[in-house]
């Protein structure tokens, strides 16, 4: 199977084609690094970390030990060694 299929509207004929060393050099050069993508994944922790700051502040009530194991999950993501297959917590 052909990595690009292309179509011409005008004439509605269809033709299929590997990819240039070029056009493969370029998807390449697309993908985000390593580190890139641990900004991302640190970002999302942190998001989610902030959407849950409200259960352990001082004046609420008991933080349940479902979400500080989920808070202390989220913490340590980043000690996961595959950034392209995190194992996100399920929030309580």
């Amino acid at each position: 199977m052909a990595d690009v299929v292309e179509y011409n509207l005008a004439d509605g004929s269809r033709t299929e084609r590997d990819y240039t060393q070029a056009e493969k050099d370029a998807i390449a050069a697309m993908q985000p690094t390593t580190e890139e993508k641990w900004v991302r994944i640190r970002t999302k922790r942190n998001v989610l970390l902030n959407q849950t700051d409200y259960a352990a502040l001082p004046d609420s009530p008991a933080i349940s030990d479902a979400m500080k194991t989920y808070r202390q999950n989220l913490r340590d993501i980043p000690t996961q060694s595959d950034v392209d297959n995190i194992t996100w917590p399920t929030k309580p």
